[in-house]
Formats: structure tokens, C-alpha cells, sequence
């Protein structure tokens, strides 16, 4: 149970390392990465695609300190 809980641990993190990685600098968003122009506001407001992005990454981070934990108790 260890080793499995062990390899999706390896997984998440590899997925929220490229999820992070995906995000946008302060002054640019995701679609300026592609060249489309900027398209978001200054308080969050953001493309369709950002937003999406934005709760993937949340949701791989709960995962993550959940599998974390219960690795813990193991």
C-alpha cells in the first residue's frame, strides 16, 4: 500500500510541478504565452483557460497534502 501510495505521490508531484510551471508572470497571462494578447484584468479575472489552470493547480495541491498525509500515517 506504501509503494503504491508512494508512486502516485511521485505523479502528483510531477503534475503540480508542470501545473505551476504553466502559470503566467505578473504581467502576462497564458494567452500572451501563445501570442493572443492580453485578455485578462489586474484583479483575476483572467481567460477561461486561466481560471481552468488556476483549479487544476488547487486541486493537485489538496491531493498532494492529502496523499502526504495519509503517507504519514502509514
Amino acid at each position: 500500500m506504501a509503494t503504491l501510495l508512494g508512486v502516485v505521490q511521485v505523479i502528483i508531484s510531477v503534475v503540480l510541478i508542470f501545473l505551476v510551471l504553466l502559470h503566467s508572470g505578473k504581467d502576462t497571462g497564458l494567452s500572451g504565452a501563445f501570442g493572443i494578447g492580453q485578455s485578462g484584468s489586474a484583479f483575476g479575472g483572467g481567460s477561461l483557460v486561466e481560471r481552468n489552470l488556476d483549479r487544476w493547480t488547487v486541486f493537485f495541491a489538496i491531493l498532494f497534502v492529502v496523499n502526504t498525509l495519509v503517507l504519514l500515517k502509514i
